[in-house]
């Protein structure tokens, strides 16, 4: 029998350890993760489960779980799920152990990452991916995917062995030609992610407020601007093209739940991986969402007010954490634009 293919997770976080874990009895999944994951993986496992009511458990003893990036040496594939902002250190220490032939991956979120990777990865190819579900940690090592979506990865023939193990696993491939485009579209739904950590809210019960909804049409809106002067147009990853999210969003509440209901098949407990970072205390990634607006629009010669104040209100939140109520923060965001 052919053995399996050799994947290493690199950065096994929330997405990164669910994905292992889903494609663990397909492949031979190495865990790359940081000292204080890798002793919980090594003491409780690796659970993971969905919103369809998938479980699975994964014992200590047969998980493969490292520190150290010589751990991916030997991997045919590495999937890379670290935060933006490790991104290009990541890049380096690949390129000092990677074997030749190698393939990369990108499940982060932002929209630069695949190109700092290739630019610090020369002999590599490495692909664009996106994660269209939250992921959140209920009880150490155990890891449940809360929504609903396929994983979205740039079509290549290098992908043509492993794309068995992901099927198998449950996670099929969507390939896609523009994945650059796809990203952009992500990006526009991540925008919720500051606002979910501000509201304190689980994702669900947040979109289920109208003012929320609003706030997030606010800073949708500004972003589609942007990416209209730049010439880009942002692929349709949900049931509704990009352009038309903010006017749906927008909706009364009961005219939104008929139209949009999928918008809301979240698990209960279910919250942003920006919220995730403030309780841990971590630096989160706005400046490669809301931030990324920003950007773009100052590149245009333009402003993103909106989108530059949750930048600014993200800084004092991971400062301070403080819980803001929609109708302020609506009313804070019309002011800034």
């Amino acid at each position: 029998m052919k053995p399996l293919p050799r994947i290493a997770i690199y950065g096994a976080g929330m997405i990164g350890n669910y994905l292992g874990g889903r494609l663990h009895d397909h492949a031979r999944v190495r865990f790359i993760a940081r000292p204080r994951i890798a002793s919980t993986l090594k003491a409780c496992g690796l659970t993971v489960s969905d919103l369809n009511g998938h479980r699975q458990h994964i014992a200590p003893d047969v998980l493969d779980v490292h520190t150290h990036p010589e751990a991916a040496r030997d991997a045919e594939l590495v999937l890379v799920t670290v935060k933006s902002s490790a991104t290009m250190d990541v890049g380096h220490e690949l390129s000092e152990v990677l074997a030749p032939g190698s393939l990369v991956i990108s499940f982060q979120n932002g929209v630069r990452n695949t190109a700092e990777l290739r630019a610090s990865l020369p002999g590599h190819s490495v692909l664009a991916g996106m994660v269209p579900f939250n992921v959140t940690q209920p009880e150490p090592g155990h890891f449940h995917q809360g929504s609903s979506g396929e994983l979205m990865v740039e079509h290549s023939a290098e992908l043509e062995p492993f794309l068995p193990v992901f099927a198998g696993g449950g996670l099929a491939l969507q390939r896609q030609d523009d994945m650059q485009a796809v990203l952009w579209a992500k990006l526009l739904i991540n925008l919720n992610n500051p606002l979910n950590a501000l509201s304190g809210l689980p994702l669900r019960d947040q979109l289920a407020h109208r003012t929320w909804r609003r706030c997030l049409a606010l800073l949708q809106r500004e972003g589609l601007q942007i990416l209209e002067v730049a010439g880009i147009r942002p692929a349709q990853v949900t049931a509704l093209p990009a352009r038309w999210l903010p006017t749906v969003l927008s909706l009364p509440d009961a005219m939104f739940h008929r139209i949009a209901a999928r918008m809301l098949a979240i698990d209960p407990l279910a919250r942003s991986s920006t919220w995730d970072d403030l309780q841990a205390g971590r630096r989160t990634e706005v400046d490669y969402i809301n931030g990324e607006i920003v950007a773009l629009a100052k590149s245009k010669g333009l402003r993103a007010p909106a989108n530059a104040r949750i930048v600014e209100l993200m800084r004092d939140a991971e400062r301070s954490y403080l819980r803001w109520e929609a109708d302020a923060l609506l009313n804070t965001l019309r002011n800034a634009r």
